[in-house]
């Protein structure tokens, strides 16, 4: 394929990392599981596409993570941490401590079981102190979804559900935050368009300015996915995904739908201009947030816990949006102090 390195298992790349196995494929390039020979130890190793674009976006990923190695040496706020890096014949290599499968991949193995409201709670809370560690250096990660949240390691024991249906279930809900490859600073340019569609915040989509608290709208978004089992905004299109807030959440804010030229597309005198098709789809693919109710074995007051915090998360104007450090003060989040899992 156009770009990639062309590679067989056993290849040694700069003279130390011999090629083990292919680990996964995305658009940036191939990810693989290699023994570093120097070290005698097994990393994963990102090789980025020999293309320009690519590679510019991997050597921004390359300084911001090494900035994170520096302020955060012991890897205690969960980001991945980069271990080396280097260009091969135009392909840039970065190479990782070696984790689990994305929550995201977990879950699809996995039918798309709802995670255990523990795990859930273990998850949310890990990711919204790694991301609120980014907040506090002045760094937004812009691309936060499930395939960009990786358990340290995903072994798992298979668990019946109360319909009798075989599951698997992590033995460990710990997770690391990867790829940083569009992680922006404050002062940095700032991209019009960010984040991947489904966890898209409408300042992004109404081109109305964005900064660290579209992060807090995608964490919504993915703790919802975590609990139901199921996209919140299953949607490629912007008045669907807009008309989907609407009947999530109800009304987009008057001044959000009036304050530039971009909203106007879409909202006239406050409204969003909806037609049949887009309300045939949202009614049948959305509907508003309280209606999720309880899923078996989830406790009253964890559910209602962690609806109000999603709730707090997806607040249209991100001025009024909860931040990372409130979000981790939430009682969802107690019971994590009182078992002694605060970290």
């Amino acid at each position: 394929m156009e770009g990639h390195l062309i590679y067989n298992d056993g290849d040694i790349l700069a003279n130390r990392y011999k090629i083990i196995d292919t680990l996964g494929e995305g658009t940036f390039g191939k990810v693989v599981k290699a023994h570093d020979l120097r070290k005698n130890k097994i990393p994963a190793m990102k090789i980025v596409k020999n293309v320009k674009d690519y590679r510019e976006d991997a050597k921004m990923e390359i300084n911001v993570l090494d900035k994170l190695g520096r302020y955060d040496p012991a890897g205690k706020y969960l980001c991945v941490g980069m271990l080396d890096w280097f260009n091969y014949h135009g392909h840039i290599c970065i190479s990782f401590e070696i984790l689990g499968k994305s929550v995201y991949d977990f879950q699809k193995e996995n039918n798309f079981e709802p995670y255990p409201v523990q795990h859930v709670r273990r998850m949310a809370y890990d990711l919204c102190q790694s991301v609120n560690f980014l907040h506090n250096n002045r760094l937004t990660h812009t691309d936060l979804k499930p395939e960009n949240i990786l358990f340290r390691n995903s072994n798992y024991e298979f668990s019946a559900t109360p319909t009798n249906n075989e599951h698997k279930r992590v033995l460990d809900p710990s997770i690391r935050l990867i790829d940083f490859g569009s992680a922006t600073f404050d002062h940095e340019h700032h991209s019009r368009v960010i984040q991947t569609r489904h966890y898209r915040a409408p300042e992004v989509i109404l081109e109305q300015g964005w900064s660290q608290p579209c992060d807090v709208w995608s964490i919504g978004c993915i703790i919802f996915e975590l609990a139901i089992g199921q996209t919140l905004f299953q949607t490629l299109d912007n008045l669907e995904h807009l008309a989907m807030m609407e009947r999530v959440l109800g009304i987009m804010d008057y001044r959000m739908a009036h304050k530039n030229q971009k909203a106007e597309e879409y909202f006239t005198s406050g409204r969003l201009n909806w037609d049949i098709q887009t309300l045939r789809y949202v009614q049948e693919n959305s509907r508003p947030l309280h209606e999720y109710g309880m899923r078996d074995g989830w406790l009253d007051r964890d559910w209602r816990e962690m609806m109000d915090l999603i709730n707090r998360m997806l607040v249209y104007d991100p001025d009024r949006r909860t931040t990372l450090n409130q979000a981790l003060g939430h009682p969802f989040f107690r019971k994590l102090q009182w078992l002694g899992m605060h970290q």
